[in-house]
């Protein structure tokens, strides 16, 4: 059975860090490509924050999150990390990960954990 189950979230002061955890079993993590996405309120779509290629060696980040957010991912603990600093309001959201085999339409989606930054 395929599961994403992301881990972290919580209430963090505006300035405070966060980290957030995925981890995954019942699939071949380590050939998979890993993204995080958010939803930023209900009704909305979710939007991409950041990728990490299979191998972890090349990363992408939207806009909002280049030089605040770091995500990474440690092949042997089937695990995918975001790490967010300098957390701001608008950054509250719920975070999902997503898993894609680029391969043949198989991809995969976690239930989310939400964020919220406020004083």
């Amino acid at each position: 059975q395929v599961q994403l189950v992301e881990s972290g979230g919580g209430l963090v002061q505006p300035g405070g860090s966060l980290t957030l955890s995925c981890t995954a079993s019942g699939f071949n993590f380590s050939i998979y490509e890993m993204s995080w996405y958010r939803r930023q309120a209900p009704g909305k779509g979710r939007v991409l924050v950041a990728v990490i290629t299979s191998t972890g060696r090349t990363t992408r980040y939207a806009e909002s999150a280049k030089g605040r957010f770091t995500i990474s991912r440690d092949n042997a603990k089937n695990t995918m990390y975001l790490h967010m600093n300098s957390l701001k309001p608008e950054d509250t959201a719920m975070y999902y990960c997503y898993a894609d085999s680029l391969r043949g339409g198989k991809v995969y989606w976690g239930q989310g954990t939400q964020v919220t930054v406020a004083s």
